[in-house]
């Protein structure tokens, strides 16, 4: 299937077009504070040993906070940060299911309008994302954060590298 295909189409392989290495940058907003940060990196989607058609997801970079939320006032933070996630398939080529590498179910990726938005609870707080492919090579997606413990909003924007050690 073609990767190019239109987001909306039943046939647009998502795996497709994740798979290999992205450069990854990100604002961070702290709104209960105005504190505001940045990631720079880069992600890397590969195929699990798994041989069931999921991608393994791997960030990794530099986190910066101007001041650390919920930290002393005017004290920045830089350091390095990575995560990693799994992906499923779904049945459905243009949908994948994410999940913490413990694997519980985290949410559902896709950029069709009926599949880019999901949500998730992490008591006590609530997770919103939006996901929006912005050309062939490139995605944007952002986490609006609400709750007691948190209300941030994070928005990450993905393009295709070919450099392998991105």
């Amino acid at each position: 299937m073609n990767p190019q295909s239109p987001d909306d189409a039943p046939d647009f392989d998502l795996r497709a077009f994740l798979l290999g290495s992205w450069t990854l940058e990100r604002t961070l907003l702290d709104r209960a504070t105005g504190t505001q940060g940045s990631f720079t990196g880069a992600v890397h989607f590969t195929e699990t040993t798994d041989d069931d058609g999921g991608l393994r997801l791997r960030e990794e970079g530099t986190v910066f906070w101007a001041s650390v939320p919920g930290g002393p006032a005017g004290t920045p933070f830089t350091g390095p940060a990575s995560r990693e996630y799994l992906l499923r398939p779904t049945g459905a080529p243009d949908t994948m299911d994410m999940f913490f590498p413990d694997g519980r179910p985290f949410h559902r990726m896709g950029f069709g309008p009926r599949s880019n938005r999901d949500q998730h609870w992490c008591d006590p707080d609530s997770y919103r994302v939006n996901y929006t492919r912005t050309g062939p090579d490139e995605f944007r997606y952002e986490w609006d954060v609400t709750g007691p413990a948190k209300n941030q909003l994070l928005t990450s924007v993905l393009r295709r590298t070919t450099d392998a050690a991105a």
